[in-house]
């Protein structure tokens, strides 16, 4: 049943009836679009034919939005940042180079002394306040394969005094990624195949060779950690998904033999498992 009600365009009801798309750069640079438009313009009530479904929503989020204290939560939130707040830099080894001069060097070496005052403590301007970084947790992360941390400009080096190696994933780490998760890859592709029918049974002995083999592959190829479970798995269950239609009420069970069927050639054949895994 439909009815007709005059209603304010608030946060949720501009998502129902749609709004103003964000432009691209306009966030990065606390530029708040449709806030702006709403000041110059401000919204006025409008008969609009909606479901009564959509009427209580509406109805519900006007009276919450009017509600609410902006301008408070803006503050609570730019405390809880200034003081509780945390930055993870990931990647950061794509922007360590060495001192050449020229070339892309200095624009890695550009973008160090750009996060520099950020991370030794400055206000920073957003569209919801000045943020100040002094007493926000910085940390940083990447995989210093070909660079290395003192590649970083020595300025940056002394913000990140603390520095901490990681191991190697092993293969009872997948064991654990691959079992002990709510969305474990195992859980992921079982329910994936049920869909089509098909009831798919990891047994112990079959997880214990897929931890194995990622562990392997990752010691004789690129150590990408966990990722090499997705590649591996999606080979392993590859024939089955593409019959999967075919397959309705079959039962597949993945134990170590299913597995080493799968991958045993691969495996062996180092060249081409640099190409497939």
């Amino acid at each position: 049943m439909e009815v007709e009600l005059e209603v304010k365009r608030t946060a949720a009801t501009a998502m129902m009836f749609g709004s103003i798309p964000m432009q691209p750069g306009l966030e990065e640079m606390g530029i708040d679009l449709q806030s702006m438009i709403n000041q110059i313009i401000p919204p006025r009530p409008r008969p609009t034919r909606m479901t009564v479904a959509e009427a209580r929503e509406a109805i519900e989020e006007e009276q919450i939005d009017a509600m609410i204290d902006r301008e408070k939560i803006a503050r609570e939130a730019i405390d809880r940042a200034q003081q509780k707040g945390i930055i993870f830099i990931d990647e950061i080894d794509k922007v360590a180079g060495r001192s050449s001069g020229h070339g892309p060097d200095v624009s890695r070496e550009g973008v160090q002394r750009d996060l520099l005052p950020i991370v030794e403590g400055s206000t920073v301007f957003t569209k919801h306040g000045l943020v100040r970084t002094d007493h926000i947790l910085f940390i940083a992360a990447g995989a210093f394969h070909i660079s290395k941390p003192s590649d970083l400009i020595p300025e940056l080096q002394g913000r990140f005094p603390l520095r901490v190696e990681l191991s190697d994933l092993t293969a009872q780490d997948f064991k654990r990624i691959l079992t002990e998760p709510d969305n474990a890859l195992t859980k992921q592709y079982a329910a994936l195949l049920a869909t089509e029918g098909v009831t798919v049974e990891f047994t112990p002995d079959g997880i214990e060779e897929i931890a194995e083999s990622a562990y392997h592959i990752n010691e004789q190829a690129e150590n990408i950690g966990a990722r090499r479970l997705y590649t591996v798995m999606e080979k392993i269950v590859e024939e089955v998904s593409f019959e999967a239609p075919d397959m309705k009420g079959v039962t597949v069970k993945i134990d170590r033999a299913f597995v080493k069927n799968r991958l045993s050639d691969i495996i062996k054949d180092q060249d081409l498992s640099r190409f497939i895994l």
